[in-house]
């Protein structure tokens, strides 16, 4: 699993504990050093972190076989998707401007991206 924005690594960890492992990526690297701070001090150990751009995803370890990301999008990252979202994988994530986001899941059939709105939502961009 992939997560987009670690923050403070609440969610990292209750990730942590439905997956198998969790990569999440973060740009701001204090938030991200912090959240490793915590997770260790749990002994959170199945939890990969990266300090980057999460817009790129983690290419590296692609595909996964879900993406979870928590900052808006103006538009739905389609590239990504397609080159980092395993046949059949499930993306999760809000898209629109600040006021006007809609929490969106994307699966992905091969070339294919089936997209369905989940309900209005407020995350930061």
């Amino acid at each position: 699993m992939l997560e987009i924005g670690t923050g403070s690594g609440y969610q990292t960890a209750i990730l942590s504990k439905l997956a198998g492992e969790v990569f999440t990526v973060e740009r701001v690297k204090p938030l991200l050093d912090a959240a490793w701070e915590r997770l260790m001090d749990l002994a959170t150990r199945n939890v990969h972190f990266h300090h980057g751009d999460g817009t790129l995803g983690w290419k590296a370890n692609a595909p996964f076989d879900r993406i979870l990301i928590t900052a808006g999008a103006p538009d739905l990252p389609e590239s990504l998707f397609l080159e980092q979202l395993k046949d059949n994988g499930v993306a999760i994530l809000p898209v629109g401007p600040e006021d006007e986001q809609m929490l969106v899941q994307v699966v992905r059939h091969g070339d294919v991206l089936e997209t369905t709105n989940l309900c209005p939502c407020r995350f930061v961009n």
